[in-house]
């Protein structure tokens, strides 16, 4: 395979990819939200976005269907662990769709700050920062509730790791 196909084959993949939402978040596809760490040499990485998330299964189901649908049913999809997936991954058209989807995505490098001298969260409904967390658990393990002080409508924020 030439290195133009190899470039070709890349782009193809990651382009399909990017129309593969996350099985728990639809609105945003799995190149989005950072899962697919890699593409290169006939192979798809990908990392969860927490060791034991139960939707990791339904990724890979998701990500094989899409490849042998597009003519790519030799790639091989491997999971990794290591590093661990970081909310630093999540591109800048992630972090959109998810305050569109009524998610307060986190700061970009918030992953590398305390967790404990986190900012309040924008309210994705109003743009308020006049947040509280109402509790760390919320609708999925990798995401918080909150609640907006502004306009007092609840949301998930995602966790900061």
């Amino acid at each position: 395979m030439s290195a133009v196909s190899a470039i070709s084959d890349t782009d193809r993949i990651r382009a399909i990819l990017a129309r593969v939402p996350d099985p728990e978040i639809p609105a945003v596809s799995v190149v989005d939200l950072g899962i697919v760490r890699e593409i290169a040499a006939g192979t798809v990485t990908i990392t969860p976005t927490y060791t034991g998330c139960p939707a990791t299964i339904a990724i890979e189901q998701s990500i094989r269907e899409a490849l042998d649908a597009n003519g790519f049913a030799n790639v091989a999809i491997e999971t990794t662990l290591s590093p661990p997936w970081s909310t630093d991954w999540i591109s800048d058209k992630g972090r959109e769709d998810l305050r569109a989807y009524g998610i307060a995505p986190p700061p970009k490098g918030a992953a590398t700050a305390s967790l404990k001298n986190q900012t309040a969260a924008e309210c994705p409904q109003c743009g308020s920062s006049n947040t509280e967390e109402l509790s760390r658990f919320g609708s999925t393990p990798c995401k918080a509730l909150w609640r907006c002080k502004a306009c007092a409508e609840p949301f998930d924020r995602f966790k900061c790791h």
